[in-house]
């Protein structure tokens, strides 16, 4: 059972009665009692009730999972602090917003309101010599104590508009001031989304193209469908028809032979008329070694000449790499550039096992002269 009272002159005179079915531990009040005012409570039986001017009983109630050990309104909300380590947030009207978990169980908590900096938040102690500064569900700065603070005020002092001070358990007094220049940053501490996702897109406007298209859609979705699934039917064919054709014509850098796997890489060095050609030739069998190999070349004889055209391949012991170095020179003074076959064949067939396409660069030395 509550009371109001007001002080008119030296005596309290009780102006209106209200009811609350729990014992009351909290209580917050805003608002002016001839216009409109509101009364938010927190009671023993862990509920909150929402006092209105119009009524004598709770016009909202808000049940909690545990007991709240912390009340503080912040704008039109109210944030409550409970006993399982979490921090709430609710409407005037009692609706669930939010709700985050703390590292440390709280010990009290306190609004930090700067109309200057259009700043409204909550500054929350914790048990582990912790002040965390909150505003809703996103962390923005955490203040360390040299012992547990149990209490926290917020607010002007002396000549200071934006002072913080604590009191902490074995006694101890902390004043901070805050500085003129700091810059609050959210953090979102709790896991799920980004705060980029919550922020709000500006939509266009639908136009009339959108529309038509949409009633298009609309009617002749099923015949659009259908088109869209025999395209992409028809480009898995040819992607896997293009497949097949590279690996039947050994034109991919990896063998698929089964017997003789084999992959190569190439490297060419320097800027001409004279490059560098290495091949890495490595076997990737688990435990079988592969012999009598060799390497040729495919170019055309009128724009490179190419020192060793043909080279034997030693036997490839499974996973080393072997390189394999010969030397191109450009022979064009035209600027012009093309591309350099490498096969990689058995000494006794005559289909590769694996064919390396070079890029070969432009000879900047011919270029240059």
């Amino acid at each position: 059972i509550g009371a109001l009272w007001r002080k008119l002159t030296a005596p309290l005179v009780k102006v209106k009665s209200m009811s609350l079915p729990g014992v009351p531990t909290m209580m917050d009040v805003t608002g002016q009692f001839d216009v409109e005012f509101r009364i938010t409570v927190a009671c023993r039986n862990g509920s909150i009730y929402i006092l209105r001017r119009e009524s004598e009983k709770p016009k909202y109630c808000i049940e909690l999972s545990s007991h709240p050990v912390g009340l503080v309104r912040v704008g039109k909300n109210v944030v409550v602090g409970c006993t399982d380590e979490s921090l709430q947030g609710f409407t005037q009207k009692g609706k669930k917003l939010w709700k985050i978990i703390l590292p440390a169980p709280i010990t009290t908590m306190a609004s930090m309101d700067l109309p200057n900096r259009g700043l409204q938040a909550i500054l929350v102690g914790l048990a582990n010599c912790q002040v965390q500064l909150y505003r809703e569900k996103n962390l923005l700065s955490t203040i360390r104590t040299p012992d547990m603070v149990t209490s926290i005020c917020f607010g002007r002092y002396g000549r200071e508009d934006g002072t913080l001070i604590m009191t902490t358990k074995g006694g101890g007094l902390m004043v901070k001031i805050l500085k003129r220049t700091a810059v609050f940053h959210d953090r979102d501490s709790a896991p799920g989304p980004p705060l980029a996702q919550s922020v709000r897109l500006n939509v266009p406007k639908k136009t009339k193209l959108y529309v038509d298209q949409t009633l298009r859609e609309r009617e002749n979705g099923l015949a659009m469908h259908r088109v869209f699934h025999m395209d992409l039917s028809r480009m898995r064919l040819a992607a896997t028809r293009a497949y097949v054709k590279a690996l039947e014509s050994s034109l991919t850098p990896m063998s698929s032979s089964v017997s003789e796997p084999l992959k190569m890489n190439a490297v060419v060095q320097g800027l001409g008329p004279s490059f560098k050609l290495t091949l890495n030739v490595q076997n990737t069998a688990s435990c079988r070694p592969i012999m009598n190999l060799a390497i040729s070349f495919l170019y055309d004889n009128n724009l490179y000449r190419i020192r060793k055209p043909y080279m034997r391949i030693p036997l490839l012991v499974p996973g080393l790499i072997y390189p394999f170095e010969t030397f191109v020179e450009c022979t064009s003074d035209k600027g012009i550039s093309d591309i350099i076959k490498v096969f990689v064949l058995h000494e006794e067939k005559s289909l590769p096992l694996l064919t390396a396409h070079i890029n070969m660069p432009v000879s900047e030395g011919l270029m240059h002269n």
